[in-house]
């Protein structure tokens, strides 16, 4: 990162297919110039989360820190978009490390699909019919048979997102820990998911697989009729984000316990 608000950062500009990302990234171009992404200090990327979810994986291989400014419906993961003195703001920003979740699924053919999410691993049910699942952590089976329409494993960063939605807990920023959290459960009536050690290995089999299929997804990877699903933390990947000093993600994810 540059050491000081007037050196001269190297940028690379991102954006969504969204008509006014796409605007907003021409005039940025035009005002402070283009590298590409292997050349440039910074990634800027323009849009909502989902799209920095994608701009994540895309670039993982780069090592590159990533600056977002929300042009998009959803903005927890970016910055208020501003033109202004960009290159200060990103010399002043405050670097977010996050790890990722590693996810190994095996589907009925047996094949076997390997991916990566920021956010969360989620296993759902692909028909009519409840899911029935059997959960084990660490080789240990805690969950004998979970009925219900899926379960996920979530991130810190990604506790305020759909697990948070399921009424999974928030975990503040930096704890070494995971969310794991039914979806729809139907029984055990009073299983409510758990907060794991951030070096837990949860491992989730398909009961009846033909019969109840379900399909697994690691932020936007899916692959379909699965019938093991293993996932744990890949401490060995890095993702760096740029967060304004005021508008840290640390806060944001604190604020949410008290909307």
């Amino acid at each position: 990162m540059p050491e000081s608000a007037q050196q001269t950062t190297r940028l690379a500009f991102l954006a969504s297919s969204l008509p006014e990302a796409q605007a907003a990234r021409q005039r940025l171009q035009a005002h402070y110039g283009e590298h590409a992404p292997e050349q440039a200090d910074v990634i800027v990327v323009l849009g909502g989360d989902g799209y920095m979810l994608r701009a994540l994986h895309a670039n993982t291989h780069l090592h590159k820190p990533l600056y977002g400014m929300k042009q998009g419906t959803v903005g927890f993961l970016l910055n208020q978009y501003d033109e202004n003195d960009l290159l200060q703001r990103i010399n002043a920003a405050e670097p977010v490390m996050l790890h990722p979740l590693a996810m190994t699924a095996i589907d009925l053919a047996g094949n076997t699909h390997q991916s990566q999410a920021i956010n969360e691993v989620a296993l759902w049910r692909q028909s009519n019919q409840a899911a029935h699942l059997r959960i084990k952590v660490n080789d240990v089976v805690r969950v004998p048979e979970l009925v219900a329409d899926g379960v996920l494993l979530a991130t810190a960063a990604g506790s305020t997102a759909y697990n948070l939605s399921v009424r999974g807990p928030i975990l503040p920023l930096g704890t070494d820990a995971l969310a794991l959290t039914p979806i729809s459960p139907f029984r055990p009536r009073r299983w409510n998911g758990a907060i794991l050690p951030g070096q837990a290995r949860v491992e989730v089999e398909v009961l009846n697989p033909h019969k109840r299929p379900v399909s697994a997804t690691a932020d936007a990877f899916e692959v379909r009729d699965v019938q093991c699903v293993s996932m744990h933390l890949a401490i060995d990947t890095e993702y760096t984000l740029l967060f304004d000093p005021d508008h840290s993600l640390e806060e944001r994810i604190l604020q949410e316990q008290f909307l």
